[in-house]
């Protein structure tokens, strides 16, 4: 699995007009699933995402996890994540999960990360042409990627 990861001060996501997901404060979280990603990729980054310390404390310093914080979450499916760009300039993304097995990926890691954050997490709709408006607060981003786990 691959996460781009936002901190964001605002977000939402919508569809065809219609409102899917919206929060202030808390993690904007772009997931991108492989063939090769499995349930321990779920439970390794969900854990990961639940425990990271990227919000402010009364210091300024980037000591608060989204689990230990008021803030929300939203995750959105982007199989572009696994986009190889190699040869030519048309991306190939050979390496994404078949819609299947992504989708249920992705429902099992909403799921587990709702589970290890103790919240209720939102969510854009899967395989839907989506808009997604952010405001990046810091700017905060990181990537990860759960075969390479650093």
């Amino acid at each position: 699995m691959r996460a781009v990861v936002q901190r964001v001060s605002q977000a939402n996501v919508s569809s065809n007009g219609e409102n899917l997901a919206k929060i202030k404060e808390g993690l904007l979280v772009l997931l991108g699933i492989s063939k090769t990603d499995t349930k321990d990729d779920v439970y390794w980054l969900s854990n990961k995402l639940a425990n990271l310390r990227v919000f402010n404390d009364s210091n300024n310093m980037m000591n608060i996890s989204l689990k230990d914080s008021d803030g929300s979450a939203i995750v959105v499916s982007q199989f572009t994540l696994h986009a190889k760009i190699r040869k030519g300039n048309r991306p190939s993304y050979v390496k994404a999960a078949n819609s299947d097995v992504a989708k249920s990926l992705y429902e099992q890691f909403i799921n587990q990360f709702e589970a290890d954050l103790e919240k209720k997490v939102q969510s854009g709709k899967f395989g839907a042409n989506m808009k997604v408006e952010l405001t990046n607060d810091g700017p905060i981003t990181i990537i990860i990627d759960t075969k390479q786990r650093e």
